[in-house]
């Protein structure tokens, strides 16, 4: 039996981009791939609102969140930490050989603007890191206001995740000054795993030019000559580029205007139903992420028990992540999901919630 995925992703994809990923093969190095990465990079550009190089690569977000820090930090990075995903990207700095340091906030608490001016005032860091949405404890930093401090420190990279938010709401890339936006396909933007998106400004890729040890799978350099020839350095993953490019037509054609306002709507009627049944919330309201909520168990019912319960009715549940395991659950509200998918969601554990 097939569970339907309530997990922050991988999330439930549609028939029809399934389909697309059956699409017969073409050669990589084919007239007829360069078309279909073109045109899927054009529909990129329009959803990043960007002019900039936007990059494939067959790899999970991480991979090409290494890459980033390959490539792009060359002296000392700043690790803004909130999280088990932007704590990780702090270990896997390090074990790039690169000088860094982690700054932590609490889970379940932003990164603040503050934060990083007072990080940056130091001029200690060429590069930092930062994940937008953080997907282990549901909180969403301020990226505008963050972007606004980036001003005041042009010659430090920006380097951000958007994994569990881009397509979810407007992220104007250039606009914000981000230098490298990286994002995997399998959250918000409803693709099976195993295909990640990155912009690399012009500036970015300048400064990648002059670092040693990029190695060559994530050589941004690489890409950016292959993208000339819209290909990418190695074999991609062909099936899902051409999932991609059904999936960003769907996008186009919901409009993005109205997916970001589903996005909302779904996220608002989430946090209603947690409290109406009890619940507490793990982040504060003034950062609660629009893609996922992440619920307290202050009612300290037997999450692993409602989790296996969910999943002979053909729900896959999420109990929490990492240290907050057991005393958190997420609801993801993301990608194609529509109300009535989260109506039956929560209606089954509704029923099962009365026995715990």
């Amino acid at each position: 039996m097939h569970k339907k995925l309530f997990i922050p992703g991988p999330v439930e994809v549609s028939p029809e981009v399934l389909q697309a990923m059956a699409t017969p093969m073409v050669g990589h190095r084919m007239p007829e791939y360069a078309a279909l990465h073109a045109r899927v990079k054009g529909k990129l550009k329009k959803l990043l609102f960007t002019e900039g190089r936007v990059f494939l690569s067959t790899s999970s977000a991480f991979g090409v969140m290494e890459g980033a820090v390959r490539n792009l930090v060359k002296t000392r990075c700043a690790n803004f930490c909130n999280g088990a995903f932007s704590d990780k990207w702090h270990d896997v700095t390090l074990r790039c050989g690169k000088e860094a340091d982690a700054f932590k906030v609490e889970w379940g608490k932003p990164i603040t603007p503050t934060l990083v001016d007072e990080a940056l005032s130091s001029c200690k860091y060429d590069a930092i890191t930062l994940i937008h949405n953080e997907t282990s404890t549901g909180v969403l930093s301020p990226l505008p206001e963050i972007a606004e401090v980036m001003r005041k420190y042009p010659d430090v990279t920006f380097i951000v995740d958007t994994v569990s938010s881009m397509s979810a709401f407007k992220i104007p890339v250039d606009e914000l000054g981000i230098d490298c936006c990286i994002f995997g396909v399998q959250k918000a933007f409803a693709l099976p795993p195993g295909l990640a998106v990155f912009t690399a400004s012009e500036k970015a890729l300048e400064k990648c030019r002059t670092v040693e040890g990029r190695g060559y799978y994530f050589d941004f350099e690489e890409f950016a000559k292959n993208d000339e020839k819209d290909n990418t350095p190695s074999t991609p993953s062909i099936s899902h580029i051409y999932a991609l490019d059904c999936q960003l037509d769907r996008m186009f054609a919901e409009g993005l205007e109205a997916r970001w306002a589903r996005h909302e709507e779904l996220a608002n009627f989430v946090r209603k139903w947690v409290k109406d049944r009890g619940f507490g919330f793990f982040p504060d309201e003034s950062c609660r992420s629009v893609t996922l909520t992440c619920a307290a168990n202050t009612r300290n019912i037997d999450l692993a028990l409602l989790k296996k319960e969910m999943g002979t009715r053909g729900f896959a549940f999420d109990d929490g992540y990492g240290k907050i395991k057991g005393k958190t659950f997420r609801i993801p509200h993301m990608g194609d999901m529509q109300m009535a998918d989260l109506t039956e969601f929560l209606a089954a554990i509704g029923e099962i919630l009365p026995s715990l």
